[in-house]
């Protein structure tokens, strides 16, 4: 190997080292989850209400409104 070539990449090296210097610390896994409870009446086993069920209801002919 050429020795320019040597001084060359430990230059390169080097200037790589000073502009990014390390990796960021590891973040555990249970650092970056949240437990959140969740709430007792939603989704399947909620009641039914027909008050709110249009909420829930698509259809293509009321959405154009015809």
């Amino acid at each position: 190997m050429d020795k320019s070539f040597a001084m060359d990449a430990e230059v390169a090296a080097a200037a790589r080292h000073a502009r990014y210097g390390e990796l960021p610390a590891r973040i555990r896994f249970e650092d970056t989850t949240e437990g959140v409870e969740a709430e007792v009446n939603v989704g399947a086993n909620a009641a039914y209400d027909p008050e709110r069920s249009w909420n829930f209801y698509s259809c293509l002919a009321l959405d154009l409104g015809l």
